[in-house]
């Protein structure tokens, strides 16, 4: 059963729709990716998937629980998180207190909790005393991911993670991705980077003015002419 299934989920910012009957899942230890031209909606959906938009159709499910009329307060509660692109931490507390915050919505003491994941993310855990504000921005992505990870997700949704980073810290976050994936959690990644979502994703869907255009296992889509794909002149063989 999948972590996360969005079912003929239509959303936008008005009464003209964004996104059209989308439907996709997510795996347990899995990374799924959405990759599109800009303006396909792909942002639209991560944004629906947590409650800052609402679904005007459709469901979302997360661990079998209905979460499409939640409260978006209540959404990580039910296994769900989101990181977005930008404003992603709290640049005037400090790496531990920015991981505190996250941790609000989790029961009981959260330091154990907290000691695990700056025991996976190395270069925060040098860092823990200082203010966001003065980290670089691979390494706020890297704490706005951590953060999210503090009320243990069954589900991450992470809004394109390496957007303006270096290639070697683009190495970085997707290496974290990685081990996040493998730690028995399921993440879907929006993601810009073509050549990066087929070389590390499980799964990859492709969103075209607003629609799933096509899907499938990584090595199915990576054979596609995603160029004509992007560019509306070619048909998927698969949907």
């Amino acid at each position: 059963m999948p972590a996360l299934i969005a079912e003929n989920v239509t959303s936008g910012y008005g009464r003209t729709p964004i996104i059209t009957d989308i439907s996709l899942s997510a795996d347990i230890g899995t990374i799924t990716t959405i990759i599109g031209p800009n303006g396909a909606g792909k942002s639209t959906f991560a944004k629906t998937l947590v409650g800052i938009l609402r679904a005007t159709t459709g469901r979302i499910m997360v661990n079998e629980t209905d979460i499409t009329r939640m409260p978006g307060h209540l959404i990580p509660r039910n296994g769900l998180v989101y990181v977005p692109q930008n404003d992603n931490v709290f640049v005037s507390l400090t790496v531990r207190e920015n991981l505190e915050v996250g941790g609000f919505a989790a029961k009981g003491n959260t330091d154990a909790r907290m000691e695990e994941i700056l025991g996976i993310f190395t270069d925060l855990d040098k860092a823990r005393e200082k203010r966001a504000g003065f980290l670089s921005g691979g390494q706020q992505n890297l704490l706005a991911i951590a953060r999210s990870l503090m009320v243990e997700p069954t589900v991450i949704v992470l809004d394109e993670p390496t957007a303006g980073l270096s290639p070697a810290y683009t190495d970085v976050v997707w290496n974290q991705i990685e081990t996040i994936a493998k730690s028995g959690t399921a993440v879907l990644v929006v993601e810009q980077n073509v050549e990066r979502a087929l070389k590390h994703s499980d799964f990859v869907h492709i969103f075209v003015a607003g629609t799933n255009h096509v899907h499938g296992p990584q090595a199915e889509i990576a054979q596609l002419d995603l160029a004509g794909i992007f560019l509306g002149r070619a048909e998927a063989s698969r949907s």
